[in-house]
């Protein structure tokens, strides 16, 4: 479901990665590096956010390169700080990705809305919002519709205890038939979601 080839891409004089590959189906899969290493830059390439210099990207089968809609249509993403327009509401943004994705905000999708505490921040503006409230809104709407692949770029940031174990919930839930890729410095967490752990030593194409 998700696919990647030849993927590099440089800023300036500074190389952050090259020539890297991966494919995978269904699954919770953990990309564990150093920081600064180039995690969210990949993230950000794989969500289609950021332009590679090189290669190709496919989601659930679409390539963003030549169909990016159809690509995006299958795709949750959830950047490390989370803001939409700062003047939407939370119960507005799930509405938003719901229309989008040709749905509904179902009883289901609010039920797990709040089992992450969202209840009371329905109608709160983005701005109004601590960034672990933010980030959960996203989260949420990873039910929403038919899609194939999530990423998450440190989803666990901002959450407490109890978000951290419904987060754990989700992703295996989702693993069951889509692809989960996110990162984490988190080893607990990504153990708890039997997740594969990668590095980008793992991810760098071999002759």
């Amino acid at each position: 479901m998700l696919r990647f080839e030849n993927l590099s891409k440089r800023y300036g004089e500074r190389l952050i990665f090259q020539a890297l590959q991966y494919d995978t189906a269904s699954g919770c899969v953990a990309l564990n590096d150093e920081s600064s290493s180039g995690k969210s830059t990949l993230l950000g390439i794989l969500a289609g956010t950021i332009e590679p210099d090189t290669g190709e990207v496919w989601l659930g089968g679409h390539s963003l390169r030549s169909a990016p809609l159809a690509a995006q249509s299958v795709l949750t993403y959830v950047p490390e700080d989370c803001m939409p327009y700062s003047d939407q509401t939370g119960r507005e943004y799930l509405n938003t990705v719901a229309s989008a994705r040709n749905t509904v905000v179902t009883t289901d999708t609010l039920a797990l809305a709040d089992r992450f505490g969202l209840t009371p921040h329905l109608d709160k503006r983005f701005e109004q919002m601590s960034f672990g409230t933010r980030k959960k809104f996203f989260l949420t709407s990873a039910v929403l519709g038919d899609t194939q692949v999530l990423i998450a770029d440190e989803p666990v940031g901002g959450l407490d205890a109890a978000a951290r174990a419904v987060l754990v919930d989700l992703f295996k839930t989702l693993a069951q038939t889509r692809t989960v890729f996110f990162s984490s410095y988190d080893e607990v967490f990504t153990n708890a979601c039997e997740a594969r752990s990668v590095d980008f030593a793992d991810l760098e194409k071999r002759e």
